[in-house]
């Protein structure tokens, strides 16, 4: 196996509403899983990015929203074995119980550091026993386990793994992954297809809730059909309907890429929609899609899983935009001239946290990928000499990156601040 197919393949996995509350839910459930009795205390700390992320967030099985009910339903009926998708089978019984938790001041959740790196540690008490669990580098990477005072799980940081991993991705250049994508045997990465498949049932989970809004606008916008022969309504009804669906918390998995739902939704989407519509092979789908999956996570490994920098419309959406010039039959130059565009105008959105907010992001991004890729395969484009844009495609993705992290830092903390006086 090519180890660009690895990367995408260990990377790609189910997340069931948005990934930071599913991860606060898991990690609590990992804590209580080890330990009976009563609830008398859980006491959960966040990194900037997991505690803004969650903060208005939906949260699956539930009307409620957020880092403190993700953290009761995990402790209350989170089943850590399913991981991210740990609150499938919550009940409204447990919504209740959660409820009564969170009243009764049992439930604590608090900003440990400003970072772009995860963190989360949660601690589960009861009346003689305790558990403190704690992740570090993605989302569900356990590296310690304390119960009752002892350590008896410990090991080293995944995300310095991740790093040989990152850096062994970086080593490739543009062209080489254009050639790999060309060349890859279809066999080896058709695995993407049940990435559409799971954003596609998302998106239908969306489209029949009375919770949502936007798809119904969508859905107008594009003649009152799921498929028109306009390519960019589609897109856009498709992926952010799925989007909207997702950050609402209804009972659908999206399939994450970099650890997060929404970039996984924005890479494959926009895509599938023009395959549709322009009735093009699964095989082009595949291909492009692998393309997509590899742009974004060129850029988000430069910036940092989690940050104040928009990865879904920024590193999502320039992945996706590259995607979609493959399936227009785009040069290397065009790809290039592609990324340069996407640099140049949505570079700099902000994440304020996975929110209904993230489905208006996802209308700009797709909107701006669209256009980034029409300007540039009419030989429109953001010359190197201007703005972040470096002096080669793979500067230019870096220079993106840094925007984040360590760019964006102040702009985190600001963003959190905001939050807190709400």
């Amino acid at each position: 196996m090519h180890i660009l197919t690895k990367i995408i393949k260990e990377d790609m996995k189910p997340a069931l509403g948005v990934t930071e509350p599913g991860a606060i839910a898991f990690s609590v459930a990992k804590a209580k899983s080890y330990i009976a009795g009563e609830i008398k205390s859980v006491e959960v700390r966040l990194n900037s990015g997991i505690y803004k992320n969650a903060f208005t967030c939906g949260i699956p099985n539930s009307n409620e929203v957020g880092n403190t009910f993700a953290a009761a339903l995990g402790v209350v009926a989170g089943k850590a074995e399913k991981g991210l998708e740990s609150l499938e089978d919550v009940t409204a019984e447990d919504n209740i119980k959660a409820q009564k938790l969170i009243d009764d001041g049992k439930i604590k959740v608090e900003l440990s550091k400003i970072t772009s790196d995860i963190i989360i540690e949660s601690e589960v008490k009861t009346e003689k026993e305790s558990c403190l669990v704690r992740i570090e580098g993605t989302h569900t990477n356990i590296v310690k386990i304390v119960l009752n005072g002892e350590t008896i799980f410990e090991k080293e940081i995944e995300g310095k793994k991740e790093d040989s991993q990152e850096v062994e991705l970086h080593k490739f250049s543009v062209k080489e992954i254009l050639d790999y994508i060309n060349s890859v045997d279809i066999s080896e990465i058709d695995f993407v297809m049940s990435a559409h498949k799971m954003n596609m049932e998302l998106f239908q989970e969306g489209l029949n809730s009375k919770r949502t809004s936007f798809v119904k606008q969508l859905l107008k916008m594009n003649g009152d059909k799921i498929y028109s022969d306009n390519s960019l309504n589609t897109a856009q009804l498709l992926c952010n309907g799925a989007i909207e669906a997702r950050v609402l918390g209804l009972n659908k998995p999206a399939m994450s890429i970099t650890g997060s739902g929404a970039h996984g939704i924005i890479t494959t989407l926009p895509l599938f929609a023009e395959t549709k519509v322009k009735g093009l092979s699964d095989e082009k789908l595949i291909r492009a899609t692998m393309l997509s999956y590899l742009i974004c996570t060129y850029i988000k490994e430069y910036s940092g899983r989690l940050s104040a920098f928009c990865g879904c419309g920024i590193a999502g959406g320039t992945g996706v935009a590259c995607g979609l010039g493959y399936l227009r039959g785009a040069t290397l130059e065009e790809i290039t001239n592609i990324i340069n565009n996407m640099a140049s105008g949505i570079t700099g959105m902000i994440c304020d946290g996975g929110n209904q907010g993230c489905t208006m992001k996802g209308i700009v991004a797709v909107d701006a990928a669209y256009r980034a890729v029409e300007m540039a395969m009419n030989n429109t484009y953001i010359f190197n000499v201007h703005g972040i844009n470096g002096v080669t495609l793979e500067r230019t993705m870096m220079n993106m990156g840094r925007i984040a992290s360590p760019g964006m830092i102040e702009t985190e903390k600001v963003i959190v601040d905001i939050f807190k006086e709400k």
